[in-house]
């Protein structure tokens, strides 16, 4: 029974692992531009949204409102992808809400134990912050304490990455609702992640796990 197992698992994980991948670049084969070069903030802060693929949030002044927005988008999202390199989480954030970011951000380690190294909280000026989000150029709005919870794939070279059927754009990914999250997020980050991972093997500078 134990050899069957054995050989059951060598053949059938990297089949899962190629499906994983697979699943998004057979209905998706490049993730469309729906809009390019946002805002850079590498000016504005120590971090940067070009080189690396982000998932990037604006939770607003009242952070209390959106614990269950960031345990949807950890469960689903983060804990999934984050030990890829070059993946990171920016929340931009007013100032003021630094001790609650920190407070968020140690209530998720404490109920899952992962590594929120690549998950940060950017505080900006409010002007700096709507400045970002207006160049998302996208349909929605921050609401009056400059949160939404929409949050948004931005590629290695800046450009917002969604969907576009020709008629509608998906510019953001609604993390009240896991439904929007694992119908529509997950695909669509294992397909940028995999186009990521072609690119740099095209490039003959892959060294690895992403």
């Amino acid at each position: 029974m134990r050899k069957y197992i054995v050989l059951t698992t060598l053949f059938v994980l990297p089949l899962i692992v190629y499906l994983f991948f697979a699943s998004g670049i057979n209905n998706f084969a490049k993730l469309p531009v729906v809009t390019r070069n946002i805002m850079e903030i590498s000016e504005l802060s120590n971090e940067s949204l070009k080189n690396k693929i982000t998932i990037l949030g604006f939770f607003g002044k009242n952070i209390g409102d959106r614990y269950g927005d960031a345990g949807n988008l950890n469960q689903e999202i983060y804990k999934r992808f984050h030990e890829f390199a070059d993946f990171q989480f920016l929340i931009l954030q007013p100032p003021g809400t630094e001790k609650s970011s920190a407070d968020l951000l140690f209530e998720l380690n404490r109920l899952t134990k992962t590594n929120f190294k690549n998950w940060k909280f950017i505080t900006l000026q409010e002007n700096d912050l709507l400045s970002v989000f207006k160049s998302l150029k996208t349909n929605l709005t921050l609401d009056s304490e400059l949160g939404t919870s929409h949050v948004f794939i931005i590629d290695r070279d800046g450009n917002l990455r969604g969907r576009d059927d020709g008629e509608e754009k998906k510019f953001g990914y609604d993390s009240r609702f896991v439904a929007d999250i694992n119908n529509n997020m997950v695909d669509d980050v294992k397909v940028i992640l995999a186009e990521y991972r072609m690119a740099l093997k095209k490039n003959n500078i892959y060294k690895g796990k992403l």
